[in-house]
């Protein structure tokens, strides 16, 4: 769940919304300078679907007892976490092995920036096992699918960019940079910036370099209003249900600001 501030509510938006963004950003991904991925339509739908281990939890989230509103994504507890992401592949694999894939490295991705010294010697365990699993799973796809791993890698770059980019417009973290993103020139720095006061319509944001072959890209999705705190899984639960829908848009457009030579 990732958690929108609203003045003193929260707009709640399910980690499936936020990837349809990821879905949207990816098909309309492709110019000169950054190539359209191979193959195309496997790697827009794992963006698309990256997400889908959270869709049942979403559906019906845990209480962060703190807050008393659902936990966000980076606070949730980490055994449900993990079981959420060994969950993610094995869905994705009903629909696509390439697509489960990109998946399946992009949750360990994730959990290979973890810190295992901070953990507690059981937590730390966990995630060992969890990534020696996805490992031995990409393994097995790799050699299924035949693909190059370096191919495998670069897509999975990508998936981890258009996730950075709708996290950022989700959650308004511009100004903001998506590094190391795969490009004609090997990788480069995209930088994310606001782009105005806001108006009536859709939030517009900046991208330099621009990597898409329209130039302007318009992004949407919904979440509902969260107020106050509830005092049980219940509670949360009925508010969910009969929160008001939000609808939330927002426009890429290139920057103005002079590009670099490099």
């Amino acid at each position: 769940m990732l958690l929108r501030p609203d003045g003193e509510a929260v707009i709640a938006i399910g980690q499936p919304a936020h990837a349809w963004i990821s879905g949207q950003l990816a098909r309309a991904w492709g110019n000169e300078r950054f190539p359209t991925p191979e193959p195309r339509d496997e790697v827009m739908l794992a963006a698309e679907q990256h997400d889908v281990g959270m869709a049942a939890w979403d559906a019906e989230p845990d209480r962060d007892h703190a807050t008393g509103r659902p936990y966000g994504f980076m606070d949730m507890k980490l055994a449900t976490h993990l079981a959420l992401w060994t969950r993610a592949p094995a869905l994705t694999l009903v629909q696509s092995p390439h697509a489960a894939l990109l998946v399946s490295m992009h949750g360990t991705a994730l959990y290979e920036m973890r810190d295992l010294e901070a953990l507690a010697p059981p937590e730390a365990q966990a995630v060992r096992d969890y990534l020696d699993g996805q490992r031995r799973l990409q393994a097995r796809l790799l050699e299924a699918l035949g693909v190059p791993e370096a191919q495998a890698r670069r897509n999975q770059r990508l998936l981890w960019t258009w996730d950075y980019l709708s996290l950022a417009v989700c959650l308004g973290w511009a100004p903001g940079v998506a590094r190391g993103v795969p490009s004609a020139r090997g990788s480069e720095d995209l930088r994310l910036a606001g782009g105005g006061p806001p108006g009536t319509g859709p939030e517009r944001l900046t991208l330099d370099p621009w990597p898409f072959a329209q130039r302007s890209v318009s992004l949407r999705c919904d979440g509902r209003r969260l107020e106050g705190r509830y005092e049980d899984d219940a509670a949360l639960h009925d508010a969910m249900a009969a929160a008001a829908w939000v609808a939330l848009r927002w426009e890429l457009v290139p920057s103005a600001a002079p590009r670099s030579r490099l």
